[in-house]
């Protein structure tokens, strides 16, 4: 055992196979998706973890782990290369013959139930790899030391309609849980589970073992280890979370997302110096915007050629939009052309896309979110031809 201790270690749960975006994870791991013109969806977690004083990271993958691999490196965009601490790539390992893929997120943990013991934290945080949100981890870790806390829960209010997607809890005035469910039919309460969890490490890895030798779990912390600790009356508390949060799990959700870094109003400040967001950006020459060009409330990132019309969009890097091309309401993702008289409307492009001239994707925006699929999607590396149509629900 290492005779140096870190108070707390944060362990990232970033092994999800996010089927629900389709064509997007294919290739990718949901958390290396890219978003916001320069960023993936895991650099958010871990930049919050930094700049809340967290520097050491277990960052738990699984499926499509490659690029996400690649992605992290050492950590040193995220200030994370570190000798005692730092980033930490965790995919399932065989301790046996025996090899085994992480069960659920509580099996995920107990699998490095070891690695977090070499730093012999008190306290654990637990996170998820595919949410979009700025936060604090050191207020919420205060709020847990104040409850004297043996588990404490980030929630969020959600409206009624939407809480039976999310776990819900129940808190009395103290803010102590007294109720949880996992996805209620008829919730009871708004405050929905954030994924987002801070454990005393002692109390949580009896638990973790505790579970680990019950055949008839499912080894998951909302199923199983959060009803067994209020089962069992531990300190549970719910942390409110009054800022923006956004799960960004289906392509409708994603789009959004993308579509709120436009919006001032929308509560997410990607440019707020104090709690800035990082990422391993790879050098780029500046984006050079044409006489021709139209661009209007977009974001438009490093390396691109715009020559054409950019409405309400986010371009990422090293993009092509040809002249009289149209670009509106939609996400661009890395090194795509656009070629010239295409149309792009309510739509998300992935990586390294050619849309041929004069090519129409998406559709009228009074239908467009009418449905889960509402928004048109071509995958990574696909070749739209020349004058072909994309439908606005249509998945390529």
């Amino acid at each position: 055992m290492l005779s140096r201790r870190k108070e707390c270690i944060a362990m990232l749960l970033a092994g999800g196979q996010g089927s629900r975006l389709k064509v997007l994870t294919e290739q990718t791991a949901k958390p290396a998706v890219p978003f916001g013109g320069k960023y993936r969806i895991i650099d958010f977690p871990l930049s919050n973890c930094v700049n809340s004083g967290i520097d050491t990271v277990g960052i738990l993958t699984q499926y499509q782990p490659l690029e996400l691999n690649s992605y992290i490196g050492n950590g040193r965009p995220w200030g994370l290369n570190r000798n005692f601490g730092g980033a930490h790539i965790l995919p399932p390992y065989s301790k046996s013959k025996k090899s085994e893929w992480y069960k659920g997120t509580a099996n995920a943990i107990y699998q490095n139930i070891h690695f977090i013991d070499l730093f012999n934290p008190e306290y654990v945080l637990v996170l998820s790899g595919d949410h979009i949100y700025k936060m604090d981890y050191a207020k919420m870790l205060d709020f847990h030391k104040e409850k004297k806390a043996d588990c404490t829960i980030a929630v969020i209010d959600v409206p009624l309609s939407e809480a039976s997607r999310f776990g819900i809890m129940t808190a009395d005035k103290e803010d102590k849980i007294t109720k949880f469910e996992e996805k209620p039919k008829k919730p009871d309460s708004t405050k929905a589970s954030m994924g987002i969890y801070i454990f005393n490490w002692k109390i949580l890895k009896s638990y973790l073992i505790e579970d680990e030798e019950n055949p008839k779990s499912s080894n998951d912390f909302g199923k199983d280890v959060i009803p067994k600790m209020l089962a069992d009356k531990a300190k549970m508390y719910a942390y409110s979370f009054d800022g923006y949060w956004k799960d960004v799990g289906t392509i409708k959700s994603l789009w959004e997302a993308n579509m709120d870094l436009l919006d001032p109003e929308s509560g997410i400040k990607i440019k707020d110096s104090k709690s800035r967001i990082y990422a391993r950006n790879y050098a780029s020459p500046p984006s050079f915007v044409s006489k021709s060009a139209e661009v209007e409330n977009s974001y438009i990132a490093e390396g691109c050629l715009i020559k054409g019309k950019v409405k309400n969009s986010i371009i990422f890097t090293g993009c092509v939009i040809d002249e009289y091309a149209e670009v509106t309401d939609s996400v661009v993702m890395p090194n795509t052309k656009i070629l010239s008289g295409a149309s792009v409307k309510y739509s998300i492009i992935g990586e390294n896309v050619l849309v041929g001239g004069n090519a129409k994707i998406g559709g009228d925006p009074k239908d467009y979110l009418e449905n889960e699929w509402g928004i048109s999607v071509v995958g990574k590396d696909k070749a739209i031809e020349a004058e072909q149509t994309v439908l606005p629900d249509e998945i390529i």
